[in-house]
């Protein structure tokens, strides 16, 4: 009993983290209509900006801050310069360079951060929390990370669903002619879709490197995880990212501890064809949606 409620204890805290992946890929897709493959190295990029501040001698938390920032601020710039060039052109383009992106990420982060392993920090602790002589499989840097993934999904319903500006970005994303004629600014809408997408990816990264080690590849594996979440539940609901993220971690921590850690990936590669060939919408996603 006490090894199935740890496992699935630390299956929710590892699909809390695919989630917050599974976040900034819905948000960049609600946004702008894109899929972007660059999401992790941005994110990591971020994060050894946090370390970085930390290792200076400052505090966990301006860190923490200086990292969401950056990434708002590397989320508009790559809308900017990256993706403005190609706006109006077929999609795939874009996606290709946010490929390519991805490519160039990782090397500049070698040559600027090496390659070595690092340590970073986590403000709560990484020891389970113990409820009597009991040590639960679940740390306070975890029940922070549920804490956070469950704020940014309200946060993001609340923008596309109660708010002019995000109904705005959804317009300038569905339909950018229309929502010119509207008066949607809609160059202004995709670039802050990309930052808000970027902050939300920064965060993400954050919650990954808490109290373990980072190098420029330790976002690559989340990358798979992360948009096998966003499928599950469906790449247009913010809720269905956090749900398909839990259900994913769930999955995956049971088979690793009662099957073998060594077919994790395979029962990602099987989630995620059996929900493509049976609700290719996302098992979240609206009636409307999954009949598409």
């Amino acid at each position: 009993m006490q090894q199935f409620v740890n496992t699935a204890l630390s299956g929710l805290t590892l699909g809390m983290v695919y989630a917050a992946f599974a976040l900034a890929l819905v948000m960049i897709w609600r946004s702008t209509r894109i899929v972007n493959f660059a999401q992790a190295p941005m994110a990591m990029v971020t994060t050894f900006v946090a370390l970085a501040v930390i290792d200076a001698g400052h505090s966990y938390w301006l860190g923490f801050g200086l990292a969401l920032l950056s990434g708002l601020v590397l989320g508009a710039v790559t809308e900017r310069v990256v993706i403005r060039p190609v706006e109006g052109k077929p999609e795939i383009n874009a996606v290709i360079l946010t490929l390519g992106l991805f490519i160039v990420l990782h090397a500049l982060a070698s040559v600027v951060f090496g390659n070595r392993y690092r340590s970073f920090p986590a403000p709560f602790g990484v020891r389970g929390i113990e409820v009597g002589d009991t040590t639960l499989g679940i740390t306070g840097f975890g029940v922070f990370s549920i804490a956070a993934v469950l704020v940014v999904m309200v946060i993001l319903v609340a923008l596309f669903r109660y708010t002019d500006l995000g109904l705005k970005m959804r317009a300038a994303a569905l339909n950018q002619e229309v929502a010119r004629l509207l008066g949607v600014r809609v160059g202004r809408m995709l670039t802050l879709g990309w930052a808000l997408a970027s902050l939300v990816g920064s965060l993400a990264g954050l919650l990954i490197a808490g109290g373990s080690l980072v190098h420029p590849g330790f976002m690559d594996s989340i990358v798979v995880f992360g948009f096998v979440a966003a499928v599950l539940g469906g790449l247009e609901s913010p809720v269905g990212a956090v749900l398909g993220g839990l259900l994913l971690g769930l999955s995956l921590s049971f088979v690793s501890g009662y099957v073998g850690s060594q077919l994790v990936a395979l029962t990602a590669l099987a989630i995620l064809m059996l929900v493509l060939t049976l609700r290719p919408g996302g098992l979240f996603a609206p009636a409307a949606q999954r009949r598409v």
